[in-house]
């Protein structure tokens, strides 16, 4: 080898070794691998991506081939959904069969493994790869769940080393060490230390669970590895040799836990009918939900505030390849790649919009934005302010098909079980009878009595019972009325009694408390009364008094003014004035 030939060489294995200790994985470009995805499904998948966008021309000069609008916009921006998408569930499902082991001299690990050591396995370990169905939630600054469903899949990668000792020789004995048989003899999935999934052992392995009845659980991956080595030990005896064979054996358990929420919904429905036979549907969860469609067709549909993006995984960008000697960080063949919930500054929506259902509320609890969890990278529309999580959402509707009624969750394939409340779901809504009039009045001011009562039945209608209370949310809901611009609430009679200085026509009108906290709930009412001090004859009497009195002046002056013209007579006064 020359000596030029020998620098080139030098050179290579410098920037080889450079990029291998540097690697900084990037998502596939969509359409060149084949993970049971098209070229337009793989390119949503990618939100946390550089979104570094080229042209048209610059990708066709680059790659020598066009490109689907879907790719080209998401190659400048990130792609989110109404709905938790498949797609990254069969990415996941299909790039797993791509993630191998190392060998049993060579272990393949993530940098975020927790590594085992014992006498002959080194650098052991179980890492969850991914969980699925399943969405990550962004609900607050250090709040972000993982829900997964009930019945689903993990998978894992099990790897490890074996450390054959060095042989040795001493006077006429020699040692050799040698590798027997190695695997992985069992992998089990635990919830909580139970273990709830057993298989054979596997490199990779696919546990599908099915867990009911519970709302929180650790996790648990756990592998037993064993191995077992051979040495043979030969003593030269000169015109013979002996030989001794035996046999060492270790196991070790290796594990990876991760925290998960288990999705579990069941919604809990009210109803009710307006009296112009509108319908009205409120639901209530009490963990972040998608929404629900009105109509066996899904043409009517409310959703709540969340949304939803797909991003990779980025502690699987890479992978740690260790032997014996030395270890290199390569990228991997397998990326994970995970649904994320976030709550949209678009917020609450109900289709078709023009003439679809009317949201009348929505309910939940209060946050502030969790932007600061989403990562580098990810442009999306989240809220960057306090948000409420819309636990219920309420509508009105001209058609709701009870039975058609469907409840869709934020983790894809979970739709709620329909439970109605104990105290019943039907919410009766009735028309309200309101009237006005004056009862008192004079020259300055009128009392006015208002009466709010059931239209069906006349009983009154009492405003200011504290004692009521808001059956979903827990929060008073009262209902008021606004007159004169003043906020009024009838008694236990229904009665209100407002004071009033000022002529003109006046309108009272029931703001009724929502339906969902209130059994009977009523619509909307308005009443009209009319005051003038000349309606009465103490009015007149004053009115008149107070016209007299403001012409006294000019009275006085025209009295003034005939006296004078009969002293001077005109004689005098055209003489004066010729």
């Amino acid at each position: 080898m020359t000596q030029r030939e020998l620098s080139v060489l030098m050179a290579a294995l410098f920037v080889t070794s450079l990029v291998t200790g540097l690697v900084t994985a990037s998502p596939p470009r969509p359409g060149t691998e084949g993970n049971g995805l098209t070229e337009n499904e793989s390119a949503t998948l990618w939100s946390r991506d550089a979104d570094n966008y080229i042209t048209q021309e610059e990708y066709q000069q680059r790659y020598g081939e066009s490109r689907t609008a879907m790719h080209q916009l998401a190659n400048g921006t990130d792609i989110t959904f109404t709905r938790p998408p498949a797609t990254a569930a069969t990415w996941t499902r299909n790039d797993f069969a791509d993630l191998e082991a190392g060998g049993s001299d060579t272990s393949v690990h993530p940098r975020h493994a927790s590594l085992e050591d014992g006498v002959f396995i080194e650098d052991a370990h179980a890492t969850v790869f991914a969980v699925q169905p399943s969405t990550r939630g962004h609900l607050e600054s250090g709040e972000t769940p993982l829900y997964i469903a009930p019945n689903g899949t993990m998978r894992g990668l099990v790897d490890y080393r074996v450390r054959v000792p060095n042989g040795s020789s001493s006077g006429n004995t020699t040692i050799e060490w040698s590798l027997a048989s190695t695997e992985v003899e069992e992998v089990r999935l635990q919830k909580d230390g139970e273990t709830i999934v057993e298989r054979d052992g596997s490199h990779t392995p696919a546990l599908d669970y099915q867990i009911e009845d519970d709302w929180s659980a650790n996790l648990t991956l756990e592998a037993e590895i064993s191995v077992r080595l051979k040495k043979t030990t030969r003593i030269d005896r000169g015109d013979e040799t002996d030989v001794e064979v035996t046999y060492r054996t270790e196991s070790l358990n290796v594990s990876d836990s991760i925290a998960v929420e288990i999705y579990d919904l069941s919604a809990y429905p009210y109803y009710a009918e307006y009296p112009n036979g509108d319908a009205g549907v409120a639901i209530f969860q009490s963990r972040p939900w998608q929404g629900y469609t009105l109509t066996e067709n899904g043409s009517a549909r409310v959703r709540g505030v969340w949304r939803f993006y797909t991003a990779r995984n980025t502690d699987w960008d890479t992978l740690v390849r260790s032997n014996r000697t030395d270890s290199a960080t390569v990228e991997s063949d397998a990326i994970p790649v995970y649904v994320h919930a976030y709550p949209s500054r678009i917020g609450p929506r109900a289709e078709p919009v023009r003439d679809g259902p009317e949201i009348i509320d929505t309910w939940g609890t209060d946050r502030p934005s969790p932007d600061g969890t989403l990562g580098e990278n990810i442009n999306i529309d989240i809220v960057n302010q306090s948000y409420t999580t819309t636990y219920g959402v309420a509508v009105r509707a001209e058609n709701v098909d009870r039975d058609a009624l469907q409840v869709a969750g934020i983790v894809r394939g979970v739709n709620a079980s329909i439970v109605a409340p104990d105290a019943g779901s039907e919410r009766q809504l009735r028309r309200s009878n309101l009237t006005v009039e004056v009862l008192q009045q004079n020259e300055s001011q009128a009392t006015l009595r208002i009466e709010l009562r059931d239209n069906e039945t006349g009983a009154p209608i009492v405003l200011s019972d504290p004692d009521r209370r808001y059956p979903i949310g827990g929060n008073t809901r009262n209902g008021y009325i606004t007159i004169a611009e003043q906020r009024v609430e009838t008694n236990a009679s229904g009665v209100a009694i407002v004071t009033i200085d000022e002529p003109g026509i006046y309108t009272a009108r029931y703001h009724p408390g929502s339906w969902l906290g209130h059994d009977p709930a009523y619509v909307s009412a308005t009443a009209t009364a009319r005051w003038h001090p000349l309606g009465t004859i103490d009015g007149w009497f004053a009115f008149i008094f107070e016209v007299g009195w403001q012409l006294i002046p000019f009275l006085v002056m025209f009295y003034a003014g005939k006296r004078l013209l009969r002293m001077l007579g005109p004689d005098d006064i055209f003489q004066r004035n010729p």
